[in-house]
């Protein structure tokens, strides 16, 4: 239990340079602090940008060496998909850590993709916990083994939630469970959107059924509120950023996403519009999935996840533990919304040390915006291509359909 209490200590510090940036009995310092405190636990049981197109952009090959934000693990397991030399993993956070290891364990011990898939796929069988048990929980590291271990309210172990619908856990799983709770107190159940066969039944549905929710009293007060939307890994800073995204506000920033989500993409091909309305993956032989539970991609993953090793770090901080040209291709998420400008400058500073000819960086923003221009000293952003048209196009195509933005910049080949 010490080194689990160990893991603790240093996501809290981890948070805390992350995001503290007011006095803390400031208004803005508490909003800091409840949000550190929030995501301090586990937040994301499934990561909330589309693989798929991240592989796009970043163009993955043999001989690649990534390096990525883990968040829930989802991404870094389906980069192995594009066959990479290795997978640097990295998260502020000690509970992402314990399950990306837990994953990979999982994907060297268990006997085969059907046993994999009901753990991690539908997540939600107490065999699940008899399989930890007696093939995982003794080949895990001390720290991940103790954290799955850790007894919970009533004295349940946290591996009990695999047997539980591990996706409607963690921070993400509450605050789209209590988003659902509240519509239905308004007489809305958001998984009628599920029904539909088409494209057309989507938007019908959407219009009839769901979008009223917006124009609600109760939400639109609590749309306003920048805790409310902690469940969703938002900080104080990126709120403000995603707020600032329309001339309406907050509320009408909201809306426009989830009706991407709802309506843009089929849902045969949507796993995040299941997981957003139906709170798991679509039932059935062969739902939408992250490419690393897909059942072709089992093999493949299998025999490559040796190539991925996590790092408790920040961002700048693990790059800095790195030697010069060490990596071709750099995944940030959406961490930059967090940072403020000498953030921004330390991390591309670190990138473009460590980056190899041809590198490659995506990531998202909260609100449709550039980011880094007039924030990263031109000597160092100069060193890079932003693709304009790229980026467009890449984020048309991102399922996730939350962030305002899609980014992927090229490193130049010459000074």
């Amino acid at each position: 239990m010490r080194q689990s209490r160990a893991v603790r200590k240093a996501t809290g510090a981890n948070l805390r340079s992350a995001v503290h940036r007011a006095r803390p009995l400031s208004r803005a310092g508490v909003l800091e602090r409840m949000f550190t405190f929030a995501f301090s636990k586990l937040v994301y049981p499934q990561i909330w940008e589309d693989p798929v197109v991240d592989m796009r952009a970043l163009e993955i090959g043999p001989g690649h060496e990534v390096v990525a934000i883990a968040s829930g693990g989802c991404n870094v397991l389906s980069y192995l998909t594009a066959n990479p030399a290795g997978v640097t993993a990295v998260d502020l956070n000690g509970a992402h850590i314990a399950l990306g290891k837990l994953k990979i364990c999982a994907l060297q011990n268990l006997p085969d993709y059907d046993t994999f898939f009901r753990f991690f796929g539908r997540a939600d069988a107490r065999a699940n916990i008899a399989v930890y048990d007696r093939l995982l929980r003794d080949k895990l590291d001390p720290e991940t083994r103790s954290y799955w271990d850790r007894r919970r309210a009533f004295g349940r172990r946290r591996i009990g939630l695999f047997a539980r619908n591990f996706y409607r856990h963690g921070l993400l799983g509450h605050f789209l469970g209590a988003g659902h709770a509240l519509a239905k107190l308004h007489g809305i159940d958001p998984s009628v959107i599920l029904e539909a066969r088409t494209l057309e039944d989507q938007r019908r549905l959407y219009e009839e059924r769901l979008a009223p929710i917006f124009e609600k009293p109760m939400v639109r007060w609590m749309m306003k509120q920048p805790a409310s939307l902690y469940g969703l890994g938002i900080p104080p800073a990126q709120y403000k950023a995603l707020a600032a995204d329309s001339p309406s506000g907050i509320g009408a920033v909201l809306s426009q996403r989830v009706e991407r989500l709802a309506c843009d993409f089929a849902l045969a091909d949507n796993y995040f519009a299941w997981q957003a309305f139906g709170r798991r993956y679509a039932p059935g032989p062969d739902p939408s999935l992250p490419p690393y539970l897909q059942r072709d991609h089992f093999d493949a993953v299998r025999a490559r996840v040796g190539r991925v090793r996590y790092v408790q770090r920040t961002f700048t901080a693990a790059l800095r533990e790195e030697g010069a040209a060490r990596f071709d291709r750099f995944v940030l998420l959406d961490a930059q919304d967090w940072m403020n400008d000498a953030d921004l400058t330390g991390l591309w500073t670190e990138i473009t040390r460590t980056a190899r000819p041809g590198a490659r960086v995506i990531f998202r923003t909260a609100a449709d915006e550039r980011l880094l221009p007039g924030r990263v000293p031109e000597a160092i952003l100069g060193r890079w291509r932003y693709e304009e048209a790229a980026s467009r196009a890449f984020g048309q195509q991102d399922r996730s359909s939350i962030y305002g933005a899609f980014h992927l910049y090229t490193l130049k080949d010459t000074l």
